[in-house]
C-alpha cells in the first residue's frame, strides 16, 4: 500500500556535500542506501541536486526518484545554500510505493542482448547442445569454428574443455550456462552461455551459444629475432578484411535457420518442406566453407605468410581430428581408426594448421571411401621428420589425378557440394610448407589414397614415438 506524508523533512548538509541532520523518513533512506548521518550523502539524486546548488549558489528545486530495495519512493525536493557553504534541504509530498516485480522475460531479454554484445563466438544449437551453425571473427577462435563447421550435429562441449568438469557431456544446460572453458589455440580464459529459445510449457527447442573472453586479444608481438619462434604478423587482405566478416554472419544465419526448419524445432512440417531446408543449409554450408578457403587462400598465397611453430603432439591433433569428424563417419557406417591413447608423435608445428590439414585429409577420405569402410590415421617416426598419414579404401587416384590433385581449384572431375571447393589440399600444402614441412599422395586406381604430412620431429622432447602403418 502507498504511503504519503504531507508534512514537511528539513535537512542540512555541510561544504563537504555531507548529510549532518535529517529527519525520518529521510534518514531512513540515507542509511538504506549505505550513509550514515553525518556522513556523505549516499542518496544520488539529493547528492546531484545538492552539489549543484551550492556549486551555483542557487535555489534549486526538483522531484526526485529513488528507492530503499522495498519501495519506490517519489518526493519534491528544495536546496538552498547556506552561510556555511552547505544546504538547507527541504522535502515535501514524500510518497512511497512497492517495486514493481522485473518481468522475468524482460531479463532475459536484456541479458541475452548483453552476452550477445560481448561474445566472440556465436553458434546455434538443436535441443540436445549439437551445433547446426557458427559464426566468429576472433583469430584465436577461428581453428574453433573450423572444427565445429566441420563437425556440424556434434555437441558444442565437443570442440573444448569444459573447467572443473567430469561429467559426461553434454550435461544439462543450466550447469553448463556461465560455465568457464578452455579452448585449444587460444590462451585466454573463456565463459559459455547458453540462451534458450523457449517453448511455453516445454523443453527449449534450441540455444544460441556465446563465448566471452575474459580480456581481448593482444596484438602478435613484433618479431625481434628471425630466429625465434614468434605469432604470425600476417595482415588480412580484401576477401579476410572486407569480405569474409561481412558474409560470414548472414550465412551462418541462413544454415541455422534452414536447419531449425529441417529439424521441425518451430513447429510441424510437410516431408518436402524438410528436405528443402535441408537443401538450404547444405548450400549454406557449402558457401561458407567456400568464403573460408578463399580467406585462408588470400593468407597462404601472401609474401609475407608464416606460421607459429610450437612444440605439438601430432597423436593428440589426429585423435582431435577424428573425434570432430566422428559423426560425419559413424553417419555412413565409416570407421576412422585413429592413433590410441598412449601414443606419441612430437613435432615442430602449428597446432592449429596441423588441425586444419588433418580435417580436409579426413574429410576428404571419409568424402571419397565408400559406405562402411574405413580411415586409417597413422604416425611414422621418420628420425628428423614426423610423418602422419591419412589413409582411406576409396577408388584411389591414377597418375595423372595425383599430379594435379594439388593445384588450386582441381576437383578431379566432381562438381557441386560432394567436390567442394577443390582449394582445401592446394591450401593444405602450402600450409605444411610454411611448416619446414610437406604434403604428399601415394595411390593407385581402386587401392586408395595415401596422404603423408611431413613434418619437423621435435627432437628434444622426451615423449616416446609409435610407427605404425595402414594395414
Amino acid at each position: 500500500m502507498a504511503h504519503n506524508a504531507s508534512e514537511q523533512i528539513d535537512a542540512r548538509s555541510d561544504s563537504a556535500d555531507r548529510l549532518t541532520e535529517a529527519a525520518e523518513p529521510l534518514t531512513g533512506l540515507q542509511r538504506a542506501c549505505g550513509g550514515e548521518i553525518p556522513g556523505e550523502i549516499a542518496i544520488p539524486a539529493l547528492r546531484d541536486l545538492v552539489a549543484k546548488s551550492r556549486q551555483f549558489g542557487l535555489k534549486l528545486a526538483r522531484s526526485i526518484k529513488a528507492n530503499d530495495g522495498r519501495d519506490a519512493i517519489t518526493a519534491w525536493l528544495e536546496v538552498t545554500p547556506a552561510s556555511d557553504g552547505g544546504c538547507t534541504i527541504r522535502v515535501n509530498s514524500w510518497a512511497t510505493s512497492p517495486l514493481a516485480v522485473d518481468d522475468p522475460r524482460e531479463v532475459a531479454a536484456h541479458r541475452a542482448a548483453i552476452e550477445r554484445n560481448l561474445a566472440e563466438l556465436t553458434a546455434t544449437l538443436d535441443p540436445r547442445q549439437r551445433v547446426l551453425g557458427v559464426s566468429t571473427n576472433a583469430a584465436d577462435l577461428a581453428g574453433l569454428a573450423a572444427a565445429m563447421q566441420q563437425g556440424l550435429h556434434q555437441p558444442w562441449t565437443d570442440f573444448v574443455e569444459i573447467e572443473g568438469s567430469g561429467f559426461e557431456q553434454p550435461m544439462h544446460w543450466r550447469l553448463l550456462d556461465g560455465a568457464a572453458i578452455t579452448i585449444a589455440g587460444s590462451t585466454r580464459k573463456w565463459r559459455a552461455a547458453l540462451l534458450p529459445s523457449e517453448v511455453p510449457g516445454g523443453d527449449p527447442a534450441g540455444f544460441e551459444l556465446c563465448l566471452t573472453a575474459d580480456a581481448p586479444l593482444a596484438p602478435p608481438l613484433p618479431k625481434a629475432d628471425p630466429n625465434a619462434l614468434v605469432m604470425p604478423s600476417n595482415e588480412p587482405g580484401l576477401v579476410g578484411r572486407d569480405i569474409a566478416p561481412v558474409l560470414r554472419q548472414p550465412i551462418a544465419r541462413i544454415i541455422a535457420n534452414a536447419e531449425t526448419i529441417r529439424n521441425r524445432m518451430a513447429g510441424p512440417l510437410a516431408d518436402e518442406y524438410s528436405q528443402y531446408a535441408a537443401d538450404i543449409a547444405a548450400a549454406g554450408q557449402h558457401l561458407l566453407a567456400l568464403v573460408e578457403d578463399l580467406t585462408d587462400l588470400e593468407v597462404v598465397e601472401a609474401d609475407e605468410f608464416n606460421t607459429a611453430p610450437d612444440r605439438i603432439d601430432l597423436a593428440d591433433v589426429a585423435r582431435r581430428a577424428a573425434g570432430i569428424l566422428g559423426v560425419r563417419a559413424q553417419e555412413r557406417g565409416i570407421t576412422i581408426d585413429a592413433p590410441k591413447l598412449g601414443e606419441h608423435l612430437p613435432a615442430i608445428a602449428e597446432f592449429r594448421r596441423v588441425l586444419q590439414i588433418l580435417l580436409n585429409l579426413v574429410g576428404n577420405a571419409i568424402r571419397y571411401a565408400p559406405d562402411n569402410s574405413q580411415v586409417w590415421i597413422r604416425l611414422e617416426d621418420a628420425g628428423a621428420r614426423a610423418n602422419l598419414i591419412v589413409a582411406d579404401q576409396g577408388p584411389g587416384l591414377n597418375a595423372d589425378q595425383q599430379a594435379k590433385v594439388f593445384e588450386k581449384f582441381e576437383r578431379l572431375g566432381r562438381s557441386g557440394e560432394d567436390g567442394g571447393s577443390g582449394l582445401g589440399l592446394y591450401i593444405s600444402r602450402r600450409l605444411a610448407r610454411a611448416m619446414s614441412g610437406d604434403l604428399t599422395v601415394e595411390s593407385a586406381s581402386g587401392q586408395g589414397a595415401r596422404f603423408v604430412l611431413d613434418l619437423p620431429a621435435d627432437l628434444l622432447a622426451s615423449a616416446p614415438t609409435t610407427a605404425q602403418n595402414p594395414d
